[in-house]
């Protein structure tokens, strides 16, 4: 049966949005999901079924909000939309996974979207910062040498009144290839 890994946004963060792991995964059981497991609090669930990606994220969704009162933006990748997101790792050569995230958005930016995250890169990059980005299909990759925690661009990208194309969710490179690693087992 098809793996999903399904990423939820800002949950368990800062005792905003709880969502406990193990009722989670219990819900998800009853909703019909197998092999249902999940990899530290901050909402990364992994699901066998053979629903599509959007049914996957909408269903986990409802289940969401019916079972704790919460109304979160859930993303689910297949594991083979999974796969291509750390081959096509736009910065290899970055070895600390902390350095690194994927950003995975709701769809594709569009052309405002794209033209917004052109000028905050350049905005950055001319004063004096080393993070990059680059978007590959509906991932958004961001190098932050200096760290995350203190990236003027991280924040940029993180802030509430940005671009609803780019309300996405961030996993660092770590978590992602931890959660390559699940779905493939």
């Amino acid at each position: 049966m098809p793996t999903h890994v399904v990423l939820l946004r800002g949950v368990n963060v800062g005792g905003n949005s709880k969502v406990p792991m193990a009722a989670l995964r219990e819900r998800l059981e009853r909703d019909g999901f197998t092999r249902v497991r999940t990899y530290i609090q901050s909402g990364n669930v992994l699901v066998d079924s053979r629903a599509s990606s959007a049914k996957v994220a909408s269903t986990v969704a409802g289940s969401i909000a019916e079972e704790f009162g919460v109304d979160v933006p859930v993303i689910a990748l297949a594991l083979a939309d999974l796969a291509r997101v750390v081959a096509g790792n736009p910065y290899p050569a970055e070895k600390d996974h902390k350095r690194l995230h994927a950003i995975f958005l709701p769809g594709e930016p569009d052309a405002a979207a794209r033209a917004r995250l052109d000028e905050l890169s350049a905005k950055f990059t001319g004063s004096g910062s080393n993070d990059s980005l680059k978007v590959i299909g509906s991932t958004l990759y961001l190098h932050t040498p200096g760290g995350f925690g203190i990236s003027e661009l991280a924040k940029a990208l993180t802030t509430k009144g940005r671009l609803a194309s780019l309300n996405g969710t961030a996993r660092n490179w770590a978590t992602v290839t931890t959660l390559l690693a699940m779905a493939e087992e």
